[in-house]
């Protein structure tokens, strides 16, 4: 059952994730993204398939799936469906006048790009201040690196000007994404130019992918106080 949050920037961000779940159409391939404004988009597709809405899902996370599994939607994998029609999820940071994003605090940034790099349409869905005029000066950018050599991984890293932590969960222990690879969060501050920056890090052996999503965004929901906005790719 669906509950109200008090919190009431949760509450705009479940008001955009339900304008996102309307674009789900029936015979659709979703991409279901990770994280709190998803969770809101995957209840409320649930509910839809409770009253008869069809499609078929593909999830980012292990999380993701399992939400999805507890409303009974179908999910399926890129063997059978290649193509997905739209994919929905949130972001850390989201550059106005470019549309590129951070992502990736929640850990799952690896599948979320695998999945939006397979999808027609990638629709964004955060509140306000998820929106800032350059990438990096409020979040670091997450990478995604192989447990071997990490320390090595993390030289090159710095060389590039990143201040680098390594991630940990809520127990202290090392943080472990879903395909069992560690994160480390760079801190570079405001980002001049986010696509050099993908490239120089694409660069470094060890890393797997990074949370720079980079000319990939359709279209952003924007929950704010005064209402829904869209912004759309130029």
């Amino acid at each position: 059952m669906s509950t109200h949050n008090a919190d009431p920037r949760a509450e705009l961000k479940r008001q955009a994730a339900i304008e996102a779940a309307d674009m789900v159409k029936e015979g659709m391939v979703v991409g279901l993204g990770s994280g709190t404004t998803s969770a809101f988009m995957i209840e409320e597709l649930g509910r839809r398939w409770a009253d008869g809405l069809r499609f078929c899902a593909i999830p980012t996370s292990e999380h993701s799936a399992e939400q999805a599994r507890s409303h009974g939607i179908k999910l399926v994998t890129f063997a059978t469906h290649p193509v997905i029609d739209i994919d929905i999820d949130g972001a850390d940071e989201v550059e106005r006048s470019t549309l590129n994003l951070i992502k990736g605090l929640g850990g799952a940034l690896f599948r979320e790009k695998i999945v939006a790099a397979a999808s027609r349409r990638f629709v964004i869905v955060v509140d306000d201040s998820k929106l800032v005029d350059r990438l990096g000066g409020r979040v670091p950018v997450p990478v995604e690196v192989a447990s071997f050599g990490w320390t090595s991984t993390a030289r090159h890293l710095e060389a590039l000007g990143a201040r680098v932590t390594q991630r940990l969960d809520r127990s202290g222990n090392v943080f472990v994404t879903d395909g069992g690879n560690m994160i480390l969060d760079c801190h570079f501050g405001e980002i001049a130019d986010s696509g050099k920056l993908q490239l120089q890090l694409d660069r470094v052996v060890g890393v797997i992918e990074t949370g720079l999503f980079i000319g990939r965004t359709s279209e952003v929901i924007v929950a704010t106080a005064g209402g829904l906005q869209r912004l759309r790719a130029s």
